[in-house]
């Protein structure tokens, strides 16, 4: 029964990370398009600035797919979930939610969550990398030597 999942959880895999990259082959060819487009448009080479969110929102949005399918092909070859990865990911969803939102329609308290988030994240992969390096701390949260 336990060779059955394995497979069923492999199969599952493949065809995510198949979708995945066509995800990110579509939005890539979107985001060639947009820009082409822009570039076309009189007077050239000047984006406005909710077409330079666009085209921001679609470089990040591609990269967030790359990390996504790195994620998904370390856990075919190792067979192991890269929590960093897991925190680059979240990290760049949210840098690009920060960047595209238009900052005088939110309120101080969903300001305040966001910034929370964004620490939190990076605490978290902080002491990822240090667990990864092999740094030991003692009992009273100071560094071993």
């Amino acid at each position: 029964m336990t060779k059955v999942l394995n497979y069923f959880e492999r199969y599952i895999v493949l065809v995510l990370m198949v979708m995945m990259m066509l995800v990110v082959l579509v939005l890539t060819v979107e985001l060639g398009i947009i820009i082409g487009r822009e570039l076309i448009k009189q007077p050239k080479l000047l984006l406005n600035f909710k077409e330079i969110l666009e085209v921001f929102g679609f470089f990040f949005m591609i990269l967030i797919g790359l990390e996504l399918i790195d994620t998904i092909k370390s856990y075919l070859t190792e067979e192991r979930m890269h929590v960093e990865i897991v925190f680059l990911v979240a990290m760049i969803a949210i840098a690009r939610k920060v960047i595209i939102l238009d900052l005088k329609t939110l309120s101080a308290l969903t300001l305040l969550g966001m910034a929370a988030i964004i620490l939190a994240l990076a605490a978290g992969y902080f002491f990822v990398k240090l667990a990864h390096r092999g740094v030991k701390f003692d009992d009273d949260g100071r560094k071993q030597k």
